[in-house]
């Protein structure tokens, strides 16, 4: 076997590796967006369930608590463990997410959804395919997000909806950037570690963050309201 059928039966087998993530990813978003969209047309007494603020707030610190879990403990994990996980992430996610087929028209985050498809796909392509390292853009892009998650909390308080708009429009570029940096590092860790460890669950819980962020910053800025 040639140089040249070596790379080419690498390549492939990277290319039925990452589509296994991706399948984890949509897997991942399709339950979240159906246990939304249930918990949103249930009734009051499920409603009232999910939707309190206590509720909200023990869901918002169970993910943390899931996402760091995964994150430290992944090649530790069984198989079946680390999918499972990452599975009671992506449903305790949708209840937090009922939220937007409350608040905008289904029509609008139809829209907005095939849109965040249209342009993550893009990204991920331009991550699979750059010669650049993207690894030194890694900090800024983090230390962005950073900023966005402070003048969210910030804003809170202001109630500025031009603040809004700016940190929308910002996190749109700040996880489109995450986008080809984590497909970049997905192949980076192959190319080292291979398979080994639920790596694919690691890879997929990353473009699942990536994905739902961009998604929701998108939904504020073009979403339609209901009222």
């Amino acid at each position: 076997m040639d140089r040249a059928d070596v790379q080419s039966k690498a390549a492939g087998t990277f290319s039925d590796y990452l589509s296994g993530i991706f399948a984890w990813m949509f897997a991942g978003l399709s339950a979240s967006g159906l246990v939304g969209y249930l918990i949103a047309n249930s009734g009051d007494s499920i409603k009232a369930l999910f939707l309190n603020p206590i509720s909200f707030f023990v869901l918002i610190i169970a993910q943390f608590g899931l996402v760091i879990f995964l994150s430290a403990r992944i090649t530790k994990l069984s198989a079946n463990a680390a999918r499972a996980l990452f599975m009671a992430y992506a449903v305790s996610v949708g209840a937090t997410l009922s939220t937007i087929f409350l608040v905008y028209t289904s029509s609008s985050i139809m829209r907005v959804f095939f849109i965040t498809g249209s342009m993550f796909l893009v990204m991920a392509i331009v991550g699979y395919l750059t010669k650049v390292d993207l690894s030194k853009f890694g900090a800024l892009l983090i230390m962005g997000l950073v900023g966005i998650i402070i003048a969210s909390v910030v804003n809170i308080f202001l109630g500025s909806d031009s603040l809004q708009m700016i940190v929308s429009y910002l996190g749109v570029g700040i996880f489109l950037g995450l986008t080809a940096y984590d497909v970049q590092k997905i192949k980076k860790l192959y190319a080292e570690f291979g398979s080994a460890g639920n790596l694919a669950i690691l890879g997929a819980l990353s473009l699942y963050l990536d994905f739902l962020n961009l998604f929701l910053f998108l939904l504020r800025i073009f979403g339609v309201s209901k009222d």
